[in-house]
């Protein structure tokens, strides 16, 4: 159950659920967080989380069929009007599991040197 407040998943529950739909390499470059450890996405959400809550995301990757899917964390949450513009969201670090590894490398595969010099991640 979650206390209403913080976000926080208590013993049992199940972590959130989260569709995340990536159109182009663009919006992957600005999700995607590569320096952390396991690999990461910013989801932009209003909704409230607490760090350390579970969360489960259904990630479809530009035209992929695919709806990838990926166990993580909050690892951060970046408020209304945080600083730079950056936009609302939190920062979901991958678990260390088989199927996150595979969409790390896939992500990574799809980035494959990619910059861009117009758009800054919305990550740190």
């Amino acid at each position: 159950m979650s206390d209403g407040l913080s976000g926080k998943t208590h013993a049992g529950q199940r972590p959130s659920v989260v569709s995340l739909n990536i159109n182009s390499k663009s919006a992957l470059f600005s999700a995607y967080m590569s320096f952390l450890k396991r690999g990461g996405l910013f989801i932009p959400t209003t909704r409230s989380y607490a760090l350390g809550e579970e969360i489960f995301m259904l990630l479809t990757l530009m035209d992929e069929p695919e709806r990838l899917q990926i166990a993580g964390t909050v690892a951060w949450v970046t408020p209304v009007g945080a600083q730079g513009n950056k936009p609302q969201g939190i920062g979901v670090h991958f678990n260390d599991d088989e199927s996150c590894k595979a969409v790390r490398a896939k992500i990574e595969t799809l980035l494959g040197g990619y910059v861009s010099t117009q758009r800054q991640p919305n990550t740190l």
